[in-house]
């Protein structure tokens, strides 16, 4: 039986804030936050967060989550997933959930999936937003994406795209950094070399446009505020005290 697994990927380091996982708002952890999120979703089977150091292990379990060990010499959060998922032969279908997003939505955790469950073009899914703020649009740390008729990415860029030669036509879309992949297509991403057009745009999911793989996207009207500074955790601080 095939199964689908929300894998968290979760590192203690940081350069702008350090130990971010386990900083606590309200009482609970950011990764307990995410995890929390995860199991809202209605699509997958399983939720593993995988980490490299014992602090988030002990975080996760001491809230009753799944979570794994993994290496401490992997480089990008893919390969973190990897590792996991080649314990799991079970696993055909992977969403790979950032620890630092507790703000998702479930049901766009499902959209990502449900893109790669039933959808045979597609090997990978993502999420894009419209953007409509000026200086978003031209901010070369908000990844932009321009997709065909079908919603399949043509292509992800740090700069403005598409150039407008011509105003007003065409909507500007940021990407959101959550991907659903086949089993196939995360093996081939953690096995395959950078290529020229990733490498110059620092950009992972560019190697597989590179190798003649199919994104598709979903888009979605939620503005993401992941937790990468101790702005955007007061300002998640606050957003949680409201709902309240």
């Amino acid at each position: 039986m095939t199964k689908t697994a929300i894998i968290i990927p979760a590192r203690y380091g940081s350069s702008r804030l350090e130990g971010k996982p386990l900083l606590k708002v309200l009482g609970k952890s950011i990764i307990q936050w995410v995890y929390e999120k995860a199991q809202k979703s209605k699509l997958a089977d399983m939720i593993i967060v995988a980490t490299d150091d014992e602090r988030i292990f002990n975080e996760v379990k001491s809230f009753g989550g799944e979570v794994e060990m993994t290496s401490t010499e992997h480089k990008c959060g893919s390969d973190r997933i990897m590792e996991v998922v080649s314990r799991h032969p079970e696993i055909s279908f992977i969403c790979n959930l950032q620890g630092d997003e507790p703000l998702i939505e479930p049901d766009s955790i499902d959209d990502v999936i449900k893109n790669v469950k039933e959808d045979d073009k597609a090997d990978i899914s993502t999420l894009i937003r419209v953007l409509k703020d000026e200086e978003e649009i031209n901010n070369p740390n908000l990844v932009k994406c321009v997709t065909d008729k079908n919603g399949f990415a043509l292509y992800f860029s740090r700069s403005k795209i598409p150039f407008e030669r011509n105003s007003g036509i065409a909507n500007f879309y940021g990407h959101l950094g959550i991907y659903g992949y086949k089993r196939a297509a995360l093996e081939a991403m953690t096995t395959l070399a950078q290529t020229p057009l990733e490498k110059t745009e620092s950009l992972e999911q560019l190697r597989a446009l590179e190798n003649g793989m199919k994104i598709k996207t979903s888009v979605v009207d939620f503005v993401p505020v992941g937790i990468d500074t101790k702005d955007d955790l007061e300002k998640f601080k606050q957003i949680v005290s409201e709902r309240l």
